[in-house]
């Protein structure tokens, strides 16, 4: 390809994960914030543990037994709340550069997609409600291989669609051992970090480490 693909994970990196408990934020009370932590924690702890396992469970699944988890560990929380919250979840809050960086390296004339654990109605979903669908190319879901990332064969998924060599896509990620699971596999790792989290992988490094994706066009050659 003339152009780097870039390829964005969808949880964490364009759709903020904490929105769903930031609609609901006074009703869930001053545990909130830690709540909604757990809740994203456990979330992608089943699915490491699932795949290292050989088990497969939809992410949505994943999703309602991660909350329900939360709401044990935090009875602070009203569990009146629970419909509520996966109501929410199932159209997360894009953040605000989203839709201006996907636009940006769309005329810049790189493709653009999503590679995500969500199961394919999470994603449509998600993917409806920011209005993303016409700066996408593309939007992959784990669900058709039945594993999670890290694992290789679920970033084989972009360069079989795009019929590429992994040097030609750019991953981005504010995952950082999402970053280091696409690395590894060959693409061209960059890392959203913004929380400013400390780095906790050596190897491989990401070609770049951002605060929020307006770095991105920079990349697209």
């Amino acid at each position: 390809m003339s152009k780097p693909a870039f390829v964005f994970d969808a949880y964490g990196t364009l759709f903020d994960v904490h929105a769903a408990i930031g609609r609901h934020r006074a009703a869930a009370g001053p545990d909130a914030d830690r709540f909604s932590d757990l809740w994203r924690l456990k979330q992608l702890e089943y699915t490491w543990t699932l795949t290292l396992s050989g088990q497969y469970t939809e992410f949505w699944t994943l999703t309602e037994r991660a909350l329900d988890y939360a709401f044990a560990r935090f009875p602070s929380v009203d569990k009146g709340l629970r419909q509520k919250l996966l109501d929410a979840y199932f159209g997360l809050d894009a953040f605000p550069d989203a839709r201006s960086a996907l636009t940006d390296l769309r005329a810049a004339g790189c493709r653009t997609a999503i590679l995500s654990n969500g199961s394919p109605r999470m994603l449509a979903g998600a993917v409806e409600a920011a209005k993303l669908g016409a700066v996408l190319d593309a939007v992959l879901s784990v669900d058709v291989i039945r594993m999670f990332k890290p694992r290789r064969e679920v970033y084989a998924l972009v360069t079989e669609h795009f019929k590429c060599r992994p040097n030609e896509v750019v991953f981005v990620s504010s995952n950082r051992w999402d970053v280091m699971g696409g690395a590894h596999f060959g693409f061209r790792g960059v890392w959203v970090n913004r929380a400013k989290a400390p780095d906790e992988y050596a190897t491989p490094k990401p070609e770049a480490v951002l605060a929020d994706l307006s770095g991105l066009i920079a990349m697209a050659g």
